[in-house]
């Protein structure tokens, strides 16, 4: 299995495949998240521009995080589709190391 498969997500309600932004951004070679957040806002665009439903592919979720001291933080992640996840490629910096 290759990394891109060993991070995927699969919903117990509707078996439908998804990706973790935050999962996917080192497996592409991006270590900043704004720099990946712009590669995936491109990609949500092309997702537009060729008449698709944005929100079919791309949604805004948020996952907690435990911290050293104990407390909790949420921050913000996207959930995507392959098809959201192959736009990002597509849109992303061709420089970048991908990971196999």
């Amino acid at each position: 299995m290759d990394l891109f498969e060993s991070i995927k997500h699969v919903s117990p309600k509707t078996d439908t495949e998804y990706w973790f932004a935050r999962e996917l951004q080192p497996v592409l070679g991006y270590t900043q998240w704004r720099r990946f957040k712009e590669t995936i806002d491109r990609a949500k665009t092309a997702c537009e521009t060729s008449g698709i439903k944005v929100s079919e592919h791309f949604a805004d979720v948020g996952k907690s995080y435990s911290m050293p001291n104990g407390g909790v933080r949420e921050i913000g992640d996207i959930a995507m589709t392959r098809y959201a996840c192959y736009l990002t490629v597509q849109n992303g910096d061709p420089s970048k190391d991908v990971k196999h």
